[in-house]
């Protein structure tokens, strides 16, 4: 794998490593994303009394850290094991393995139209960085269309990588949602609400949650939001239209886009 950042990692950003070395009381490692050595103490390995290291690490293994303190005049990083989640486990894992990907389309590209691989690798990596941490972000804005390959790729094979691109990377897809307050004092008030949300739940996509309170979250989760959209608003607009018409008290809230 040719991605590696340069300089030294921030404090607390979660890194993966490779073990290196093994003492009685601290792990060496290198860290694949610097380039540069780490080191875990003991107390960072796991919590609680550790009897054995290697019953945690073996030399070679690849492991996520996070990053606790860094000295770079002396080139020392301190690392932690043990403070990382699971969550944040398989998110660095999943971003090492989407890099993976994107550099297979370089090294594609490169070898169909015989061009040194770590040439062209440096080439667009040289251009994406300045606006990108990673290869595969970059491919993500070309899917979604606020990028073209043209931007960071010689024009002649362009087309070809575009359409690898497209092939290897699925489009992520967006949620946008709302809050709606639906009530009534009327004695078939409960056949009310039920019908206002049985009708929005017909439109394609809604998802209705129960928040208490008389609120419901209403969800859309589509590619984009030119599509989802206009699900929430006719989602939205049938459960309110239903509640005011059968003498209710209802509002609907869009939540802010993150």
């Amino acid at each position: 794998m040719f991605y590696s950042k340069t300089g030294f990692p921030e404090e607390s950003e979660i890194v993966m490593c490779t073990v290196t070395n093994i003492q009685y009381s601290s792990v060496f490692v290198k860290i694949d994303d610097y380039n540069i050595s780490g080191m875990i103490h003991i107390s960072e390995i796991a919590a609680g009394r550790i009897r054995n290291i290697r019953d945690y690490v073996k030399e070679g293994k690849k492991v996520a850290c996070k990053v606790l303190r860094i000295n770079e005049a002396r080139g020392h990083v301190d690392l932690s094991l043990r403070r990382v989640n699971e969550s944040q486990r398989k998110q660095k894992v999943n971003e090492i393995k989407l890099e993976q990907k994107a550099e297979s389309i370089i090294d594609y590209i490169a070898r169909q139209n015989k061009i040194d691989t770590k040439k062209l690798y440096d080439e667009i990596s040289g251009k994406l960085f300045k606006d990108y941490s990673y290869i595969h972000h970059a491919f993500e804005d070309v899917i979604a269309g606020h990028l073209s390959v043209s931007d960071f790729a010689d024009k002649k094979f362009a087309p070809q990588m575009e359409e690898l691109i497209r092939q290897r990377f699925t489009p992520k897809d967006i949620e946008i949602s709302g809050v709606a307050s639906l009530s009534t004092y009327e004695g078939n008030g409960i056949e009310t609400i039920k019908g206002a949300l049985t009708g929005a739940e017909k439109i394609k996509g809604v998802r209705i949650t129960y928040l208490g309170g008389g609120k419901y979250r209403f969800s859309v989760t589509a590619p984009d939001y030119k599509e989802a959209e206009p699900k929430l608003k006719q989602a939205s607009e049938i459960a309110v239209e239903y509640v005011l018409k059968h003498k209710g008290q209802a509002e609907f809230k869009r939540t802010e886009k993150k």
